[in-house]
């Protein structure tokens, strides 16, 4: 129960987060307040998956707020970005190709999908 009060902590943290950021950045031209907090998760994603490297696991309570709770709210970019790196330093760079292009290709589709789909249904 710990556990999910924390990721719901840190949800709401990362939700304020993402809306607040956004919001310095509004634009019809670029989607420059979404680039913002992708950009900024990636970076936090990459330091503190640095910093289990160098220094040992993070406790399963910091997991819990940080990783899956904050940014798992910001962005889920900085997991996806996180993978793709991954799977690159691992010498996988088909994979992490791949990676690349089923999140693209099925999220851009999904979007495509779902906005006919409701169309649809709604006339």
């Amino acid at each position: 129960m710990k556990q999910i009060l924390l990721v719901g902590a840190g949800g709401f943290l990362g939700a304020v987060l993402r809306y607040s950021l956004a919001a310095c950045c509004p634009s019809d031209r670029f989607a420059s307040g979404t680039l913002l907090v992708n950009t900024l998760g990636c970076l936090v994603i990459g330091a503190v998956v640095a910093w289990v490297e160098l220094r040992g696991e993070l406790e399963a309570e910091t997991r819990a707020l940080l990783v899956v709770g904050v940014l798992g709210s910001l962005t889920t970019f900085s997991a996806f970005g996180d993978e793709v790196m991954s799977f690159a330093r691992e010498g996988r760079a088909l994979a992490a190709s791949g990676v690349v292009l089923a999140h693209l290709t099925l999220g851009l589709g999904g979007v495509v999908f779902g906005r006919a789909l409701a169309t649809w249904a709604l006339r």
